[in-house]
This record gives structure tokens, C-alpha cells and sequence, in this order.
């Protein structure tokens, strides 16, 4: 059992808060004042200390933490040495545990007959995954029906769930082991009425796969995913999925620069509307309206963003298929975010305004912390490009609140995009406070 820091934690609660003078400084304080020591001091380097991680150094799960972050430790509080901060440096001869015989022994011999060699205290991680390395995976039963389309099936729904709440950098790898394991079942024995079903499972399987890896930054992976979810919808002959599918693609294209080919896709996803329903159908033109915002085609843009308004008031939660997620909260933030666009170019930034607040107010923080938290950096960005910098700088330290939370490409670059938009107004203490913070989490990269 690790023992507490007791130096590290006192140090840190005998140090006054910058911005609660009278109370200590907390552990998100500490972290956020370390990271901007390494930036300032080390040709803007990156680092990502947090409040978990200040508290695992509190309680003796890290006993030496890295140099930089020893040496801005020692700057943030005063002190000369690593030991005036109970640091103890495990890798040292003089702080090396000292086992006796017989436990030695014992270790040695668990070693080996993990098929290790000698297991040093310097290298558990890479004995771990040298254990972990050579793991068999599930195998594929050989005929399957009913009960394996469900769980492929309820493990999609986990993995959405995670997804809103935590992003995408978290389940993405775990996913991807779902999806390799779950494509294996369509050359199973399958009976014919059942088949349909295990195409659509696998592919809605697949299209969460995809997006969670755009929402990692793997843009490759997530082409190749999106392209099997497609292929096992046309299979199923499942319009719905497909639509969906296509949906995705277009909004990867449009993300990556590429509005022209996400015209395109979004088209091709409407070729029989008849077999979609009106859910769906908003769904498609909002991806046409932000694919033509992006052209700079304001007003076919603004006739897209109308017809799925129209298609959208005319929906039934009740007839929607189970892939299809599209809700108020998520017809409002498509649509402001092709407002946003709009409004940028020059139009009336009031009803993007309207429409994103509406998202963020919908999207719940145990819902979809990921859309609300992008929904609120979008409006922040459109509030200091149009309006108030002020209101724009609290609503974007509330976005700061809920993206601290998360693991998403998606959700960093809209707060790069923020960061940029209020360098205008970075004279404003408050402005300039939101930038520090932005800078501290994700970094200044171009948006």
C-alpha cells in the first residue's frame, strides 16, 4: 500500500490560491500552475498535469515525478531540493527497496514461471504488457443467432454512451477490438432471416467505430471503418444505417477540409428520401447545409438548413430505427453550426446564437458531455467574434469546465478555434484568463 505524501500535500495546502485569495491552493490550481511553468519555460512545450494526477502524488502512487515537473514543483513553492517535497527517486541504489532473502526468492520464482527472466521494480508496465502480448482473443463461435446480434448490439450501445461522456480517445481502441471480433461473426453459420440483422448490428458497430476514431484524429482509420459499416448496410440492404453512415463520411470530409466531397456524399446518401424517414431526412440536409455554408453557397445553404427544419417538425421519435441518434439538442447544434458559418461570412449571428445555446441547454452533462461541451465552445467562438467578449469568456470557461473531462480531437480544436478568436481581446483580464486555460489543456496549434 502506498504511503501518503504528507511534504507534497502540505506544501500545497500552506500555499494561498491566485484567484480565492484566503483559501489554499487546489489540486486543479497546482496542476494548471505547473503546466504553464513548462510552457513558459521550455520553447512552449506541452504538458498535461492534472488535478488526478496531483492527487496520486498526494497519496504516494508517484513518488518521482518527471524532471520538468520536480523542477516547476520546486519553482511553485519555494523550495531547494526534491526531498523538501518527500520525492523519493525509486531508481536510486539508497532508496531501493530492500527485500529480504526469502521474498526475493519468492519474486524471482514468480517471475519465471510467468516466463519473464528476473522481473525488476524498474519495468512492471513492460512486464504487464508482456503478459498481455500474446493474449488469445474470443473466438468466433462457429454458428450464432439471436443472442450474439444482441450483444453486439448492446456493447454498440455501452461504447456511445462512453463515447458522449468521455470521448473518443478513451473506448476507441476498445472498440476497434469489438468491431474486429464482431466482423468475424458474418462468416459464421447465420440462419438466412437472421443474416439482414447481423449486417446491420455490425455495421452500426462499425460506424461507431469510425467516429470514434475521427474523434481521436485517426482519419484513416476512420475511413476504413466507415467504408465496412457502408458495405454491411447496402448488404442489409438497411437505407436507414446507410444514410447514416454516409452522414458520418460527410461530416469527416467536411472536418478535414473537404466540403465539396461531403456535398457529395450527402447527395448520394438522398437518392431514394422515399425510404428514409423525416429524421433522417433533416439529418442529410443539415450535413448539405454545413457542407455549403463551408462553399460559401449562402443561400442554397440557408435553403438546406430550412428544409431539414421542415423535415425535422414532422418527425416521430417513435418511427426513428434504433441507429439513428437525432434528437432537438442535435438538430439544433447541426443547424448552428452552419449558422456559425454563415454568420462569419457576414449574416446575422442571432439565430446561431439562438440555436446553440438551445444544444448546449439540451444536451445534458450525463447525456452527451462531448456536444454540449462543443456546443458551448462554438457559441463562446461566435460571441467573441460578433458580440461580447466578456459573455463570450464566461461561456467559454463553462465549455473549459465539461472538455477538461473529455478525450476528443474534435472538442480540442474547437477550443484552438476559441483561443483564436479571442486574441483580439486578449487585453481583457478575463479573455486572457480563458486563453491561459486553453493554452494549459490542449495547446495553441493553429485552428
Amino acid at each position: 500500500m502506498a504511503t501518503a505524501n504528507d511534504q507534497f500535500r502540505d506544501a500545497r495546502e500552506n500555499t494561498e490560491s491566485l484567484t480565492h485569495p484566503g483559501y489554499c491552493l487546489t489540486r486543479q490550481e497546482l496542476a494548471e500552475r505547473v503546466n504553464v511553468y513548462i510552457y513558459d519555460h521550455y520553447e512552449k512545450k506541452m504538458s498535461e498535469a492534472s488535478a488526478n494526477y496531483i492527487g496520486q502524488v498526494e497519496r504516494g502512487d508517484i513518488l518521482w515525478p518527471s524532471k520538468l515537473y520536480r523542477e516547476a514543483f520546486r519553482e511553485i513553492f519555494g523550495v531547494p531540493t526534491d526531498a523538501a517535497l518527500g520525492f523519493v527517486n525509486t531508481r536510486s541504489r539508497r532508496a531501493a527497496v530492500k527485500l529480504d532473502n526469502v521474498k526475493r526468492r519468492k519474486l524471482i520464482h514468480n517471475a519465471t514461471t510467468l516466463g519473464l527472466g528476473a522481473l525488476t521494480l524498474e519495468e512492471p508496465v513492460t512486464a504487464l504488457l508482456t503478459l498481455l502480448k500474446d493474449s488469445e482473443p474470443a473466438p468466433i463461435p462457429a454458428r450464432i443467432g439471436a443472442t450474439e446480434i444482441e450483444q453486439t448490439r448492446t456493447a454498440t450501445l455501452a461504447f456511445e454512451s462512453q463515447s458522449r461522456t468521455y470521448g473518443g480517445g478513451l473506448v476507441r481502441d476498445a472498440v476497434m477490438g469489438q468491431l474486429r471480433w464482431s466482423a468475424g461473426l458474418l462468416k459464421a453459420t447465420c440462419p438466412d432471416r437472421l443474416r439482414p440483422e447481423l449486417f446491420s448490428t455490425v455495421g452500426d458497430l462499425a460506424d461507431m467505430a469510425g467516429f470514434l476514431a475521427v474523434d481521436a484524429g485517426a482519419q484513416e482509420e476512420g475511413r476504413r471503418a466507415y467504408g465496412f459499416a457502408l458495405a454491411c448496410a447496402e448488404r442489409a440492404e438497411d437505407w436507414p444505417l446507410r444514410a447514416e453512415v454516409l452522414s458520418s463520411m460527410t461530416k469527416q470530409a467536411i472536418w478535414t477540409g473537404q466540403p465539396d466531397d461531403g456535398l457529395t456524399l450527402a447527395e448520394e446518401a438522398l437518392v431514394r428520401p422515399d425510404r428514409l424517414t423525416a429524421a433522417v431526412r433533416a439529418l442529410l440536409h443539415n450535413d448539405r447545409g454545413r457542407a455549403l455554408a463551408k462553399m460559401h453557397r449562402v443561400n442554397e445553404a440557408l435553403t438546406a438548413i430550412g428544409t431539414a427544419d421542415e423535415h425535422f417538425a414532422h418527425s416521430n421519435p417513435d418511427n426513428e430505427p434504433p441507429s439513428i441518434y437525432y434528437n432537438a439538442a442535435r438538430h439544433a447544434q447541426l443547424t448552428g453550426h452552419s449558422l456559425v458559418d454563415l454568420a462569419l461570412l457576414g449574416r446575422d449571428p442571432g439565430e446561431a446564437a439562438d440555436r446553440l445555446a438551445a444544444a448546449a441547454a439540451g444536451f445534458t452533462d450525463t447525456d452527451d458531455t462531448r456536444s454540449r461541451a462543443i456546443s458551448l465552445t462554438k457559441l463562446a467562438s461566435l460571441t467573441m467574434a460578433t458580440g461580447d467578449p466578456l459573455q463570450a469568456a464566461a461561456i467559454g470557461h463553462a465549455a473549459l469546465d465539461l472538455t477538461g473531462t473529455i478525450r476528443s480531437r474534435r472538442a480540442a480544436e474547437e477550443l484552438r478555434e476559441l483561443f483564436h478568436y479571442a486574441a483580439a481581446h486578449q487585453h481583457l483580464d478575463e479573455v486572457a484568463h480563458l486563453r491561459h486555460r486553453i493554452a494549459t489543456l490542449v495547446g495553441t496549434g493553429s485552428p
